[in-house]
């Protein structure tokens, strides 16, 4: 099976889902990442890995969406929560730009009571200094939409005409239903997920996408993520990475079930490899040093990814969950020049740095 696997993806065939299903059930480590490996060097020749020096910067903890899955949130009604002042943001901006920052990863919970308004002054505001706006997970659009009583389409329209440049792509979770209902009922659905970033695409907006895996999804679902992300990929190509990354379950709902979801290094570097060989049409698999650490990351180097993400100058949603790495731009370099590959800074569309 590998051997036939490889002579196809080497020409140029797509993987279909009963072979990334044996795959899955077949294939150990060594042979995962021999292809994907495979994969990433034809799509990739040069040997560099990118990364982005960024801040991710949350401008309120207030959500009625109380995800199972998340440790950072506040309810409206514990008086517990924030909402970004623009002079701490202004210090927040200023010193990513003194870091040689070019992007600012703009992301809050769905608060109740924020309406557009808001939202365009906000993006507004962070553009004027002299920054771009990586900002708002599709669930972030569709809350905007509802509270606003406007479609996602005109707010896209009107966030774009703010000065949004691209979108990432958080609140996917698991795109199925199933997974959605029982971890994130109030989040919009995976259709809906995914009819956002249609529209953000065809608008010519660039943007992520992302899978939280190792919960309570099966595999088949996890398949049904990737399949759907092929699709849309396939129809726009809008996309310009991937990123998976595992649940982190310390001082989460889920975690209070008595139920242990604790991914390896071993299962992580699975589905990333997996993920490499599946999404044909995706140039760029980013490695999740944010949950992983810096070790692991740099083996997701031989196991198809061929991004480092970003520096991550601040994180506060995985970090709410018990992990908390950090590294710097000179940091990330080594690992990867250590690792036998050429490190090259960018832009959030995969333009160098120069």
């Amino acid at each position: 099976m590998f051997d036939t696997l490889n002579a196809k993806l080497s020409s140029g065939g797509r993987l279909t889902d009963d072979e990334f299903r044996a795959l899955e059930a077949q294939a150990d480590l060594h042979r995962l990442g021999m292809l994907a490996d495979s994969v990433r060097r034809m799509k990739h020749p040069e040997r560099v890995v990118t990364y982005v020096v960024d801040r991710n910067i949350n401008y309120t903890n207030i959500c009625v969406s109380a995800c199972k899955f998340c440790a950072f949130y506040t309810l409206p009604e514990t008086g517990e929560g924030f909402l970004i002042g623009r002079d701490e943001l202004k210090q927040k901006i200023d010193e990513t730009l003194a870091l040689g920052g070019t992007q600012i990863l703009l992301q809050g919970g769905l608060h109740p009571d924020l309406t557009m308004d808001y939202y365009e002054d906000l993006v507004a505001f962070i553009t004027s200094c002299g920054i771009a706006v990586h900002g708002f997970s599709p669930p972030e659009i569709h809350h905007f939409s509802e509270v606003s009583r406007c479609s996602t389409e005109e707010v896209l329209i009107r966030l774009r005409r703010a000065g949004l440049d691209s979108m990432p792509g958080g609140g996917a979770e698991i795109l199925s239903d199933r997974v959605r209902g029982l971890v994130a009922p109030k989040k919009c659905s995976a259709d809906e997920w995914l009819a956002v970033m249609e529209q953000a695409h065809n608008m010519g907006m660039r943007t992520t996408a992302t899978m939280m895996f190792g919960h309570i999804e099966t595999v088949e679902e996890r398949l049904e993520h990737l399949r759907r992300l092929r699709e849309l990929q396939d129809r726009t190509g809008g996309f310009t990475a991937f990123i998976p990354w595992p649940f982190q379950q310390d001082n989460t709902a889920l975690s209070n079930e008595q139920t242990s979801f604790r991914t390896s290094g071993w299962e992580y570097l699975r589905m990333l490899a997996l993920s490499r060989i599946y999404l044909d049409n995706f140039d760029n698999i980013q490695a999740s040093w944010v949950t992983q650490g810096p070790k692991i990351a740099q083996l997701s180097l031989f196991f198809g990814a061929n991004d480092f993400g970003s520096t991550m100058i601040e994180e506060n949603v995985v970090a709410a969950a018990g992990v908390s790495f950090r590294l710097s731009g000179k940091e990330i370099e080594t690992l990867v020049s250590d690792a036998g590959f050429t490190p090259q800074q960018r832009l959030m569309d995969y333009r160098p740095v120069q």
